[in-house]
C-alpha cells in the first residue's frame, strides 16, 4: 500500500503543470470529448508506466543495495530541483484524424517518454521493488491530475498557482531522496 500510496502523491503533484497536463487540456478543448480522452490517458499510462516501474524492479537485481540508495537519492533530490524548471505548452496539432481515443493514447504514451512522470516511475518502481502497485499508484496520479485538466480545464489552471505547485512537488522529492538516504 505504501507504493500506492507514495507513487499516487509524487505523481499527481508533479503531473500539475506538467507537459502532459497540458496536452490533456489541448485535447480536451480541441475534442470535447472527456471520456475517450480519459481512457486514452488510462491505456497510454498504463503502457508506459507498467514499462517504467518494471525497468526500475529489474535494475534492483543487478545493481548493489548501497549504489542504488545513493542513486535513488540522487535522482529524487534531482528531480525535486528539476521540477522547479515546469514545462511549457508545446502544442498539439492532429494530422491523422484518429478521434479522441487512439490520438490520446499516441500522443500521452510518446509524450510520457523520458517526462518526469515516467522517469521518478522507474525510480519508484526500483525503490519499492513492486512494479505492479507502483503503476497503479503512478497511473491514478496521472488520472487525477490529467482529470482535473480534461473536466476542468482552464478554470483550474487560471486559479491554481503553479509555482506554488512546483515547489510543493520540489520539496515532496527532495524529502524522499534525502528519506532514502536516511533510512526511512
Amino acid at each position: 500500500m505504501e507504493a500506492i500510496i507514495n507513487s499516487f502523491l509524487l505523481v499527481f503533484v508533479s503531473e500539475m503543470g506538467d507537459k502532459t497536463q497540458l496536452l490533456a487540456l489541448v485535447l480536451a478543448a480541441r475534442f470535447r470529448k472527456p471520456v475517450p480522452i480519459m481512457l486514452g490517458i488510462l491505456v497510454a499510462t498504463l503502457l508506459n508506466h507498467a514499462l517504467a516501474s518494471s525497468v526500475g524492479t529489474f535494475i534492483t537485481y543487478y545493481v548493489s543495495a548501497e549504489v542504488l540508495k545513493w542513486t535513488l537519492a540522487a535522482t529524487f533530490i534531482g528531480f525535486g530541483l528539476w521540477m522547479l524548471m515546469p514545462d511549457k505548452d508545446e502544442g498539439y496539432q492532429d494530422k491523422h484524424g484518429w478521434g479522441p481515443f487512439s490520438t490520446t493514447i499516441v500522443a500521452f504514451f510518446f509524450a510520457e517518454m523520458g517526462d518526469k512522470t515516467q522517469l521518478a516511475t522507474v525510480a519508484l518502481g526500483a525503490k519499492f521493488a513492486a512494479p505492479v502497485m507502483v503503476t497503479v499508484g503512478t497511473t491514478m496520479g496521472m488520472l487525477v491530475a490529467d482529470g482535473l485538466a480534461v473536466f476542468f480545464g482552464h478554470k483550474f489552471t487560471e486559479k491554481a498557482p503553479m509555482k506554488l505547485v512546483h515547489r510543493i512537488a520540489s520539496a515532496l522529492f527532495i524529502l524522499f531522496g534525502i528519506g532514502i538516504l536516511v533510512g526511512f
